[in-house]
């Protein structure tokens, strides 16, 4: 399936964390950002939730926290064509796409939460998403 596109659908946005921990933070102090991804499938509704998770710190101190989810429903003939065996493997190319849109709705979820606040400036830099994603995404399932 890796030159085909697979037939998913957004069916849902959560934001999982969000804090903001002002003490933490100083105008005058170098800031750093870490991004982490996780993947979670539900395999009886044929989804998958892309789950994606920023900090920004100083110091090794949080001073901006959020998680963002996006859930995703897979087309059946699509999820399909992923399964191998006992195993579900989506292309890195897909997984990217999904971890795109995923990046791209975190963001817009930051800017409004801090909007009115001097948090508002620190958007999320542009990431390389291949970078981010590089390989495959694999499932152990029950068939």
């Amino acid at each position: 399936m890796e030159n085909e596109s697979a037939g998913f659908a957004l069916i849902a946005i959560k934001t999982e964390q969000f804090a903001l921990f002002e003490e933490n933070y100083s105008s005058k102090k170098e800031m750093n950002v870490t991004t982490s991804l996780e993947f979670k499938i539900n395999e009886g509704e044929k989804r998958i939730g892309v789950f994606a998770t920023f900090t920004f710190d100083q110091t090794k101190k949080t001073f901006v926290k959020t998680q963002v989810s996006c859930h995703f429903v897979i087309d059946p003939n699509s999820w399909k064509s992923f399964i191998k065996e006992n195993v579900i493997i989506f292309p890195k190319r897909f997984i990217g796409h999904l971890t795109m849109l995923t990046i791209g709705t975190a963001r817009g979820v930051l800017h409004a939460k801090t909007e009115g606040t001097e948090f508002n400036k620190f958007i999320l830099p542009v990431i390389n998403v291949n970078e981010l994603v590089d390989k495959d995404a694999e499932f152990t399932i029950s068939i």
